[in-house]
C-alpha cells in the first residue's frame, strides 16, 4: 500500500501538475487509510468493506466535508491502480460519499476592501511589499499558492496582464488593474535593495521570486495568510480575512458589477462552471436592490 501511494502521489505531482499543499493531503489521507488496514495488506486484497468501514470510523470526528474529500482521494487512487493494472478491480465503485452542505464564500464589503487595501502604512517595514500583496490577490483573484509562485518575469508592466499556473498546471493569463501595478513598482525598489544586500553579503537571494522575506527568499503561503490576517485586524473587520476571503470578494464584485459567469470563471482559473456558479447566490441581495430601484412596477406607490 506504502509504495502504491508513493507512486501514486508522485504521478499526481509530475505528471498531473497537482500543488503540493493537495499532494500532500491525499497523502495524509491514504496513509490514514493505510493505516486502518494495516501497512502489509495487499493492495488486491482491499474490498468495498474495507471503505465502507474507514468512511464509517470517520463519522462523528470529521466534517462532512472532510468525509467526502477523504473519499475522493481513495477513489482518485484506486482509479490510478486499475489504470496502471495493480489491481482489477476498483473496490470504491459504486460507494456514496456523505451529502455536503452548499459551501457559502465569505468575503468582504467593497468598504471593507477598501479599508484592508489601506492598511499598510509607514509603521510598517514591508510597507510597499505588503501593499502589493494585498492589491494583487484583489485584482486578480488568485490563489495565494499562486500569488507566492510568481515569478518578476510573470508580470507584464506595460500589457499590465500576469501570468498565472493554477490548478492541474493549467496557464492563464490575468489582467492586473492599474492600482496593483503601481503597488508593485513602488515594492520593486527595496526588492532590488534587499537582493544587492544579501547578494554583497554572499547570502542566497531567491532573484526570480516576485515576492520575498526579509531573508531572501521567495514569500511561503502560511506567510502571506499572516500578513493579510494582521491587516485585516487593523482595518477593524469583524471576520478573519484570508487571501481567500479576497478571492471571494474579487468573484464577487466583478458579478456584482455586471461580469458574466463566463469571464469570472476565466479569472478564477476554474476547470468547471459550477464552481464559479456558487457565486450567484451572493448577489441576489445586490441584483434585489437594482430591481427594486429600476423596475417600474416593483414599487406600487412609485410615480411615474
Amino acid at each position: 500500500m506504502r509504495e502504491a501511494v508513493e507512486l501514486f502521489t508522485r504521478w499526481l505531482a509530475t505528471e498531473k501538475g497537482y500543488s503540493e499543499h493537495t499532494v500532500t493531503g491525499y497523502r495524509r489521507d491514504l496513509f490514514e487509510f493505510s493505516r486502518l488496514l494495516g501497512e502489509d495488506t495487499a493492495l488486491d486484497a482491499v474490498s468495498a468493506s474495507h471503505i465502507r468501514s474507514f468512511i464509517v470510523s470517520l463519522h462523528g470526528r470529521n466534517s462532512s466535508g472532510s468525509v467526502a474529500r477523504k473519499l475522493s482521494a481513495l477513489r482518485t487512487f484506486f482509479r490510478f491502480a486499475v489504470r496502471r493494472g495493480v489491481i482489477k478491480i476498483d473496490p470504491v465503485t459504486g460507494i456514496a460519499g456523505p451529502k455536503v452542505g452548499r459551501f457559502i464564500p465569505v468575503f468582504l464589503t467593497v468598504d471593507e476592501t477598501f479599508a484592508l487595501l489601506e492598511a499598510p502604512g509607514i509603521q510598517d517595514t514591508y510597507m510597499h511589499r505588503d501593499r502589493a500583496i494585498l492589491e494583487l490577490l484583489y485584482s486578480t483573484g488568485m490563489r495565494v499558492s499562486e500569488l507566492v509562485s510568481r515569478d518578476i518575469a510573470d508580470l507584464d508592466f506595460a500589457l499590465e496582464v500576469l501570468r498565472v499556473r493554477g490548478k492541474g498546471n493549467k496557464e492563464r493569463l490575468v489582467p492586473v488593474g492599474r492600482p496593483a501595478i503601481e503597488a508593485v513598482n513602488g515594492w520593486l525598489p527595496q526588492r532590488l535593495q534587499l537582493i544587492v544586500e544579501r547578494a554583497g553579503r554572499g547570502r542566497a537571494v531567491e532573484q526570480e521570486a516576485l515576492f520575498l522575506n526579509g531573508r531572501g527568499s521567495r514569500l511561503s503561503a502560511r506567510s502571506v495568510e499572516r500578513i493579510v490576517q494582521a491587516y485585516g485586524e487593523r482595518a477593524r473587520i469583524s471576520q478573519v480575512v484570508t487571501p481567500h476571503a479576497l478571492r471571494h470578494s474579487f468573484a464577487t464584485h466583478l458579478l456584482e458589477m455586471g461580469a458574466d459567469l463566463r469571464s469570472v470563471q476565466e479569472l478564477l482559473g476554474h476547470a468547471s462552471l459550477s464552481t464559479t456558479q456558487r457565486y450567484t447566490h451572493l448577489t441576489l441581495d445586490h441584483l434585489a436592490n437594482v430591481y427594486d430601484k429600476a423596475h417600474p412596477l416593483s414599487n406600487p406607490e412609485k410615480k411615474d
